[in-house]
């Protein structure tokens, strides 16, 4: 059912062979305005850290709209996946609502993509009964059981994945809050128009509300989907960069066919360059490149921090 887990399975062990020390690699994705091109996002991340980086990489799919999952896979595969109760709203289900013990790693699904060079990207898929689970979670008052899962969850991801990526939907479901105060990071993509950057600021002051909860920091904002073509898209693109706290990423990700092609699953398979070509390709590469080098200087800030503690000891 879940083809290539044991090649994840092989990955970990020689990552955990070499790496003991805990990670800070695990990013939820989100706006509270759906439309930027989240999933999209994920993908492109996704699909670059590991064909071009050599990155052994986890989507996590917690959208009910399964989106990214059918991005990275034939209708046929999902679906049969679907049938099975072999996606993340089984997993959760059973661990929080039926309090049994599962092993997450039985709901990772090798083999996907349609990058030939992607082979180290893996998935755990999702489901439209995704909003149902939340449901049944707040009738029952199992919100701390569903922390302590998405917990327990990303702390052994963190350490057998180089990067885990959370699709969360728009909005502030229970889920995604789940998410955003356990994962290490969050990025926002946004679109550069009035509405999504709206969306910004209100997720900006959800975040501030209950500190002692703990909250992901922000690894930047993804100006995504821009109209090259646009005034207005430029004004707002120069506002959102204006903003110090947004942390923007450099490169921004314009509206092209080549994007909205690359969101197509292709069950022949293409290239990396096939599927990001031009400018697309050259946004996508720069953007996963900037965002390599700013989780790993926090890694290395941490590192030098930690033998400069042990050293005064």
């Amino acid at each position: 059912m879940n083809d290539g887990l044991s090649g994840a399975r092989s990955d970990a062990g020689s990552v955990l062979g070499g790496r003991r020390r805990m990670k800070r690699n695990t990013i939820a994705v989100m706006n509270t305005k759906g439309g930027v091109g989240k999933s999209t996002l994920v993908l492109a991340l996704a699909e670059t850290l590991t064909a071009l980086h050599g990155k052994t990489v986890l989507v996590i799919d917690s959208d009910a709209q399964a989106s990214v999952s059918a991005m990275l896979m034939t209708p046929n595969h999902l679906h049969k996946l679907q049938n099975e109760a072999a996606t993340i709203v089984d997993f959760l289900a059973a661990s929080v609502l039926k309090t049994q013990t599962v092993d997450w790693t039985k709901f990772v699904v090798g083999n996907v993509s349609d990058v030939d060079d992607a082979r180290r990207l893996y998935l755990i898929p999702s489901d439209m009964q995704l909003t149902l689970f939340e449901r049944e979670v707040s009738r029952e008052s199992q919100h701390a059981a569903l922390r302590a899962t998405v917990r327990k969850l990303l702390e052994a991801a963190r350490n057998i994945f180089d990067y885990v990526l959370i699709d969360c939907p728009p909005g502030l479901s229970v889920l995604t809050e789940t998410w955003l105060r356990d994962a290490d990071w969050y990025m926002s993509p946004t679109k550069p128009d009035y509405v999504s950057v709206c969306g910004l600021e209100v997720f900006r002051r959800f975040r501030a509300l209950n500190p002692e909860m703990g909250f992901a920091e922000n690894i930047g904002v993804v100006i995504n989907l821009a109209d090259a073509a646009s005034a207005a898209d430029r004004d707002y693109d120069a506002w959102l960069r204006s903003q110090a706290d947004n942390r923007c990423f450099g490169p921004s990700v314009f509206r092209t066919s080549a994007l909205q092609s690359a969101a197509l699953y292709s069950a022949d398979g293409r290239s990396w360059l096939a599927k990001y070509p031009g400018n697309v390709g050259q946004a996508v590469r720069g953007l996963t490149e900037e965002l390599i080098a700013r989780t790993e200087q926090v890694q290395a800030d941490a590192a030098v921090q930690l033998k400069s503690t042990g050293s005064s000891n």
